[in-house]
């Protein structure tokens, strides 16, 4: 019993751990150019076009970032677990601020002695989170390292959005703006992916139900 509070306690741990490798490589030019120098040896000749269409660039790197760690979280997180704990954590909730607003003392109390084992619920939710961070922070990492180097070579890079007809990826907006346009390039995307694979989980799940038929 003495290793269980350890074994909880390793994927806030390992998190934190690569949380702090993120920020050493984000703010040392060193670590960061080194990495990203090793990893465009792979990813360079497949997505770099020799720098000639740094736009296109950012659009495979934002699908194939995350593209992986998406499906990664998708085989891992039982999803059809995750939302019923959820919802069981805000139906509680929802019953235990009633009953302290009407004053129903019984029903508080009832409802308090429940809490540890709903507070679980909710902890096995960030628990599941917490253990794939560390995976999909290997993969972000380094490919975000290329990027940068990658961005810093790019000889023109100016390109026309609606709000410009000559901006600068280079340009520093609060981030430099080659990160805002790859996060409008990824965000939508993996939005789309993630809702069709919780789709497809939530079918997968029902046709089993039917089939058992419950």
């Amino acid at each position: 019993m003495a290793d269980a509070p350890k074994a909880s306690n390793m994927p806030r741990i390992m998190t934190i751990f690569m949380f702090v490798i993120a920020v050493l490589i984000l703010f040392e030019p060193n670590l960061r150019n080194g990495l990203g120098a090793i990893v465009g040896y792979g990813l360079e000749p497949l997505i770099g076009f020799g720098g000639q269409y740094p736009i296109i660039t950012l659009f495979a790197t934002g699908m194939i970032m995350t593209g992986l760690t998406i499906v990664i979280r998708h085989f891992f997180v039982d999803y059809v677990e995750q939302v019923r704990n959820q919802k069981i954590v805000s139906a509680f909730n929802k019953e235990l601020r009633q009953a302290r607003l009407e004053n129903n003392t019984f029903k508080t109390k009832k409802l308090t002695e429940q809490q540890d084992k709903i507070l679980k619920k909710s902890m096995d939710v960030t628990s599941s989170q917490l253990k794939l961070m560390p995976i999909t922070l290997i993969i972000v990492i380094p490919i975000f390292a290329w990027l940068s180097v990658f961005m810093s070579k790019i000889v023109s890079s100016a390109f026309s959005v609606p709000w410009a007809f000559n901006a600068d990826l280079n340009a520093v907006i609060v981030l430099p703006a080659w990160i805002l346009l790859y996060s409008l390039i990824s965000v939508p995307f993996g939005q789309f992916l993630m809702r069709t694979l919780r789709y497809f989980s939530f079918k997968k799940r029902l046709d089993q139900l039917k089939a058992e038929g419950k």
